[in-house]
């Protein structure tokens, strides 16, 4: 017994079959690895034409299906090899695709979850719930969409971390990407401001702001008093933007309106105490 092993293991032929197979393997999968980068770059190139091209082709959409179609060609290139290698090993693939097939339907009656994520993910894509780059939030995650697979959804959290979410377990979706922002600004001035000379001075600096400032989708609005209570006036401005952008615009307009106030002489609020003298007899008013 030793002895045929000994004969099998220094056949000649043998070590010719492993070393022209080898070979052939490492050809597979260097024209593989090949296929797929150039694969990659063509369906890169043709995305980006479809982009900028005249017709109105949605960008996060066709970021969304380049990211899939390069994921699938991967799949499917690599599978070939894998299969090429094995008949380079003289293995039946048939025979192994077959029982692989009998195999595959008993574990897929037990992988639901994964049939449920690929069905979701499909229907995610086609109907354009959301796309790569898109700022979303869905269960606990909130943050912008890197990645989405028939399988999972990538989304990068506003600190770095990254979500890596079953496309099965996606049931609400708010997207904040799709339509324009719109910013609330609040702002308090005292209750003895000049509320007309308030308006018309804030007024006056919102109509130059679209000029300054190109993710407003229009002009500002001065909305007028929304609220007084105590010894505060609260004034309401609001301004339509880009989606995502009325975090900056909101930040601006309040830093400049203050400013216009304390140019313009209009009081803003401040805590005041109260101080009572009792060798006076009279209440005197402290600063903040």
């Amino acid at each position: 017994m030793m002895q045929n092993l000994w004969d099998f293991v220094t056949d000649p032929d043998l070590w010719d079959f492993i070393m022209i197979a080898f070979i052939k393997i490492i050809a597979i999968f260097i024209i593989s690895y090949l296929v797929v980068a150039i694969g990659k770059k063509v369906i890169a190139n043709i995305f980006t034409l479809r982009i900028k091209s005249p017709l109105n082709h949605s960008e996060r959409r066709q970021k969304t299906i380049l990211k899939l179609l390069q994921s699938v060609l991967s799949y499917l290139v690599y599978f070939s090899a894998i299969i090429g290698s094995l008949s380079v090993l003289d293995i039946n693939v048939a025979g192994l695709l077959a029982g692989a097939g009998i195999a595959g339907l008993a574990i897929g009656f037990g992988a639901q979850s994964l049939v449920k994520d690929v069905i979701t993910g499909f229907f995610i894509i086609f109907e354009d719930q959301f796309g790569v780059g898109d700022y979303i939030r869905v269960n606990i995650a909130e943050g912008t969409v890197v990645e989405i697979g028939l399988r999972t959804t990538k989304i990068k959290g506003i600190t770095g971390e990254q979500f890596i979410i079953p496309n099965g377990s996606i049931t609400d979706v708010i997207n904040y990407s799709i339509n324009n922002s719109k910013a609330m600004i609040d702002m308090q001035l005292a209750f003895d401001a000049d509320i007309e000379k308030a308006e018309k001075v804030i007024n006056e600096y919102l109509k130059t702001l679209p000029e300054i400032h190109p993710e407003l989708a229009s002009p500002p609005t001065f909305l007028g008093v929304q609220n007084i209570a105590g010894t505060e006036v609260t004034i309401r401005i609001m301004a339509e933007t880009l989606p995502l952008q009325q975090y900056a615009v909101a930040r601006t307009i309040r830093r400049d309106v203050k400013d216009i106030l304390e140019k313009n002489g209009i009081p803003i609020p401040y805590p005041k105490m109260m101080l009572y003298d009792r060798v006076m007899g009279r209440e005197v008013e402290g600063g903040q």
